[in-house]
């Protein structure tokens, strides 16, 4: 299901080199979470105030550029873009959603947007040619497009991120459209339980400027909550785990799951660390199982441990124990197998009945040259 297979929603983008547009039309309740980096991004200032009222028609979205850092000028361009959307759509420039993801401290060629917006309003759609056309836009270093869906409950996402990416409430560029009819209230408690799963993501520890995530509901038939909350929390973890499978320079995903914690947010703690070690990342990488790094992880995560740890690498054929309540297995090279492709790591703290995860990627050599050359 594409989003504009979403009853009443409309989109079009285009894409120049390293700079994109996209547009959406629609008409319906709107909540978001933000970035909790302390610079915040003109557009995330700007879309934060336009959503409060808990209503919008429309969503304009630039690539290429952060708009971050930018000062007066940037939030003036930021306003400018929802007024430029607002006049097209033919809606109040408040009711306008904006955002923009790209290279920080550089100010917005407004007038390159100015006209490219004409076009692409001109394009707007409901096929799925239209979809992969805003999906594309908003690309930066991404290489491919992340989408979900649930046909059961009328949710479709579309999201973009490949680096910058460690959560703190919401990560990345993501947009959820559902024809489910909430109010706004509703909406965003609903929002802030399901986001978990792009909370629990790490590409490579940075919090970026520019984090949004939306949830735009066109109010056209009744689902119950419930059921709603579950399958949008089950499309975000898709999203996430496309997310690290595109981590700039990855070649695989692995899950840490953390069992057997003092508390839930104990376990977060631990496996949020695991994932965002560089260590880890590497040997990860480089297919070394080696558990001692992932030991060090949790003993400085903060979390209360002790040395009655177990540590296990599993896939979907395969588990193999590395670490039994502190004592070495001695197999590292069964583990070698499992660390092949996509896997887990499975470890269990022993001090109580509470767990979480985190979801990370692999570090790589391509990292270093991407972001190395990622200028405009």
């Amino acid at each position: 299901m594409e989003i504009t297979e979403i009853d009443g929603v409309l989109c079009n983008g285009i894409k120049e080199g390293k700079l994109g547009l996209g547009l959406v039309k629609f008409s319906g309740n709107i909540a978001g979470v933000f970035t909790e980096n302390k610079i915040k991004a003109a557009p995330v200032i700007v879309c934060m105030d336009n959503i409060r009222k808990g209503y919008a028609k429309g969503l304009i979205v630039n690539s290429g550029n952060a708009n971050a850092f930018t000062g007066e000028q940037g939030l003036k361009d930021a306003k400018e873009m929802c007024k430029i959307a607002g006049e097209l759509l033919g809606c109040r420039d408040d009711e306008i959603a904006v955002a923009s993801t790209g290279v920080i401290g550089r100010k917005l060629d407004i007038e390159w947007i100015r006209k490219k917006a004409f076009e692409v309003y001109n394009g707007l759609g409901n096929s799925r040619k239209h979809a992969e056309r805003f999906a594309n836009a908003i690309r930066t270093t991404d290489r491919f497009i992340k989408k979900a869906y649930s046909n059961s409950a009328k949710i479709s996402a579309i999201a973009k991120g490949a680096g910058m990416i460690s959560p703190k409430l919401a990560t990345m560029l993501c947009f959820a459209f559902t024809s489910a009819k909430f109010d706004s209230g509703e909406l965003y408690e609903i929002l802030k339980n399901a986001v978990k799963p792009l909370n629990r993501l790490t590409v490579d520890g940075d919090t970026s400027t520019n984090d949004t995530v939306l949830l735009i509901a066109t109010g056209k038939e009744k689902i119950d909550r419930s059921i709603f909350e579950e399958e949008l929390e089950r499309v975000f973890y898709s999203i996430a785990k496309q997310i690290a499978k595109d981590g700039e320079g990855a070649t695989k995903v692995f899950e840490v799951i953390v069992r057997g914690a003092e508390s839930v947010k104990s376990a977060e703690l631990v496996a949020k660390t695991i994932a965002n070690s560089l260590l880890v990342k590497t040997a990860v990488f480089g297919c070394d199982p080696n558990w001692g790094r992932i030991i060090a992880a949790v003993g400085y995560s903060g979390a209360e441990v002790d040395d009655k740890i177990t540590v296990a690498f599993e896939n979907d054929e395969k588990t193999v124990l590395l670490v039994d309540r502190g004592k070495i297995t001695g197999k590292e090279n069964e583990a070698k197998e499992v660390m092949r492709g996509d896997f887990r790591i499975i470890v269990d703290l022993h001090r109580g009945e509470y767990e979480d995860y985190a979801i990370g990627c692999d570090l790589s050599y391509e990292y270093v040259r991407i972001n190395a050359e990622y200028t405009t």
